[in-house]
């Protein structure tokens, strides 16, 4: 669907994005640092309507891994995307993930998004259980 404008050409109506998470984009990740202080990073996140689950990939020994085992079990954090009009923003409760299996199905979901991520040993997963999208290019079902 498009909307038409009186200055210019029909645009794309910012709510047909059902593949918005699929394409590559940056997103950004807000965590607490422990002073309650929001950290925000540029990251790859991948999502899965189906669980809606969020997945963010980095070292174990990242700031924002770090505030997530901070916080403990339960912590509220948001990942966001944006280009031109379309936007959404995923809210929910991260926990971090250090088994391989995770972790390569991470990796996997990561290279089908972005690109293959270069080696880390010391890799884990911020998981974001979803319960909360924002925006106008929302996932499906929401």
């Amino acid at each position: 669907m498009s909307t038409h404008t009186s200055n210019g050409p029909a645009q794309p109506d910012p709510g047909d994005s059902p593949g918005f998470w699929e394409e590559r984009h940056i997103c950004f990740l807000a965590t607490p640092r422990p002073d309650g202080t929001p950290h925000l990073v540029p990251v790859g996140v991948t999502y899965d309507p189906a669980t809606r689950l969020a997945r963010v990939i980095s070292s174990r020994s990242s700031k924002k891994v770090r505030n997530v085992l901070a916080a403990g079990p339960g912590v509220r954090v948001a990942v966001s995307q944006a280009e031109g009009r379309r936007w959404c923003t995923l809210e929910g409760t991260a926990l971090v993930r250090e088994d391989a299996e995770s972790v390569a199905d991470a990796e996997a979901r990561y290279t089908r998004r972005y690109k293959p991520p270069r080696p880390n040993a010391d890799r884990v997963v911020i998981e974001i259980a979803v319960d909360r999208a924002l925006g106008t290019a929302k996932p499906p079902g929401w």
